[in-house]
């Protein structure tokens, strides 16, 4: 059990009303499901008014800080369950599958998702140092491990303060433009300062392994329907073909073909629910030559056969969401 569950289950965690606080906050925002932008960029409100099915996609650097209700994210065969006084870090482009596992119409899930910037994570990097140096202090030292690219931590009081001043900008507009991108610096600042800050640091660092595999999942998104050796991706990440499949799985939870697959059968997903195209297409179309293979392994990834699946999709209003 983590400290916030302790204080929870003993009655007396001060965050709480924090929590309740920024849900309110979401909730008036967005009264029905689904995720909306505000007029804030980069900053997403997601609400579900009851559990869901899973929910595939390629989720983008982003935090994602829950203020009400409870998910379940899967990366590969990971498992990572939060809720409130919880927040999700995911620092690179990742495949993951996410279900909401508490909500009602009474209490919803709700979650404040802010995309994440590695130009700014980097300015931010480089003032600290410049910092250090000024009080003749060492920096903070980066872990030589390769880090997983997605991390769940816990809420402290600052992150949660920062996040409702955010949400609060919304009943004050012509404050937005001055004012939000201080709270999302101050924001970014603290999921630096935090005890597993050390994965964003490393993916602003540009000779870091963690940068040299953003440019191989960078290449990957670009060229799902090619098929790409592990030679020319370990050229890609200046690295030779064990060590990217070591870093690669490192970050990722999987290898490189292993991602390749999942962003051919989410992007072929996409296809069949928003283009109307039949599944033969589809599969073509994202790299399959063998209908037959591509819904096999469409059943594996995402549970029944496509037109099934399809059908499944549309009955339930089926809506892409982030974590």
């Amino acid at each position: 059990m983590t400290n916030n569950e302790m204080a929870t289950a003993n009655g007396a965690n001060p965050l709480l009303p924090k929590t309740r606080e920024l849900a309110n906050k979401l909730g008036q925002f967005l009264a029905e499901d689904g995720m909306v932008e505000t007029p804030i960029k980069r900053v997403h409100v997601i609400r579900n008014n009851s559990t869901t099915d899973i929910i595939h996609l390629v989720h983008e650097p982003a935090v994602c800080i829950v203020a009400q209700g409870r998910k379940r994210v899967m990366l590969g065969e990971e498992v990572y369950l939060y809720g409130p006084l919880h927040y999700l870090v995911i620092s690179v482009d990742l495949p993951l599958a996410g279900q909401v596992i508490e909500a009602s119409a009474d209490e919803p899930y709700l979650c404040l998702r802010l995309d994440l910037n590695p130009q700014e994570i980097s300015e931010l990097m480089l003032a600290e140092h410049m910092l250090a140096e000024q009080q003749s202090s060492l920096p903070k030292t980066l872990s030589r491990q390769t880090q997983r690219g997605m991390y769940l931590s816990e809420a402290d009081s600052s992150l949660l303060d920062a996040a409702v001043r955010l949400m609060s900008l919304l009943d004050t507009p012509r404050d937005i433009a001055a004012l939000a991108p201080l709270i999302i610096r101050e924001i970014q600042y603290r999921l630096l300062q935090s005890n597993q800050g050390d994965m964003l640091r490393q993916i602003a660092l540009s000779e870091s392994h963690a940068q040299q595999i953003a440019n191989v999942i960078r290449v990957l998104k670009s060229d799902y329907q090619k098929s790409l050796s592990i030679d020319e991706l370990a050229r890609v990440a200046c690295m030779s073909t064990s060590s990217l499949h070591a870093h690669f799985k490192s970050i990722t939870a999987m290898s490189p073909l292993q991602y390749q697959k999942q962003l051919r059968l989410q992007e072929a997903r996409r296809m069949l629910l928003n283009d109307q195209v039949d599944a033969a297409t589809a599969g073509h179309r994202v790299g399959y030559e063998s209908p037959s293979q591509f819904s096999r392994e469409y059943s594996r990834l995402f549970g029944l056969p496509p037109v099934r699946d399809m059908e499944r999709l549309r009955a339930n209003n089926y809506v892409l969401q982030g974590a």
